[in-house]
C-alpha cells in the first residue's frame, strides 16, 4: 500500500510541517513519497491508496491557485477508496484561520474517505508533534 503526500509552501511552514508527517509515515513503516505540487502529476492520483494533502491559506481563505488542480482531480475522481487528510499552516490573526484546508476537507469529505484534519499556528513547535502522530495514524491505520 502506498500513501503520498502532496503540499504547497510559500513560508516553509507547510514545507516543514509535511517534512514532519513524512518522518513519521517512515517511522511506521508506510511506503510514502513526498511531493511538493509542481512535482506531481494529476494522473498519479490512482497510483496510491492514502494522500495526505497539505496547503497555505491565500487571501481571504482561499485555495493557493497552484492547488486547484489537485482540488478539481479529487473531486473529478470521486472515489471513497482512497483515503485523505488534509494539512496546513496558517496564522491565527487572519479572520479565515487556515482556510484552504477547511475547503479541502470539505470538498474531501464528500469525495474521498476523509480520515483527519490538521491546522497548526504558523510553524510547527514539539507541542504539535503528538498532534502530527496522531493524523498519520489516523490516515494510515488502512494501510499497514
Amino acid at each position: 500500500m502506498k500513501a503520498a503526500i502532496v503540499y504547497t509552501s510559500i513560508t516553509g511552514n507547510t514545507k516543514e510541517l509535511a517534512g514532519d508527517l513524512y518522518q513519521i509515515c517512515l517511522s511506521k513503516s508506510v511506503d510514502t513519497t513526498i511531493y511538493k505540487i509542481e512535482e506531481f502529476p494529476i494522473s498519479r492520483l490512482t497510483e496510491f491508496q492514502a494522500f495526505a494533502i497539505g496547503s497555505y491559506t491565500w487571501g481571504n481563505g482561499e485555495i493557493p491557485k497552484e492547488m486547484l488542480k489537485l482540488y478539481r482531480g479529487f473531486q473529478a475522481q470521486n472515489r471513497k477508496d482512497i483515503t485523505t487528510a488534509v494539512f496546513g499552516t496558517g496564522d491565527s490573526f487572519y479572520p479565515n484561520f487556515c482556510g484552504a484546508v477547511d475547503l479541502f476537507r470539505d470538498m474531501l469529505y464528500v469525495h474521498t474517505n476523509l480520515a483527519a484534519t490538521l491546522k497548526v499556528e504558523l510553524l510547527p513547535q514539539k507541542q504539535d508533534f503528538l498532534r502530527c502522530q496522531k493524523f498519520v495514524e489516523l490516515l494510515t491505520r488502512e494501510l499497514v
